[in-house]
């Protein structure tokens, strides 16, 4: 997977899982450590999303780190 992938995949899988399970943006940033600010910035691409965030956020999520770069259902 190329940095462009990374870019597109993860932020478009983060947001599916938290449309699919109901959740609301500032929910997921506030359980993930992160302000509603932060947050919106990686989701919308204008922050880096780093390693140590993905782990944050599946957690926040309850969801594996891998699900998190799942081509199949991404962008």
């Amino acid at each position: 997977m190329n940095i462009s992938n990374y870019n597109t995949i993860l932020p478009s899988n983060i947001l599916r899982i938290i449309n699919e399970k109901g959740l609301k943006q500032g929910a997921v940033a506030g359980r993930a450590g992160y302000s509603k600010q932060q947050f919106s910035d990686m989701v919308n691409g204008r922050k880096v999303i780093k390693p140590c965030d993905v782990l944050m956020i599946a957690n926040a999520l309850e969801v594996t780190p891998g699900e998190l770069f799942d081509t199949e259902k991404g962008a």
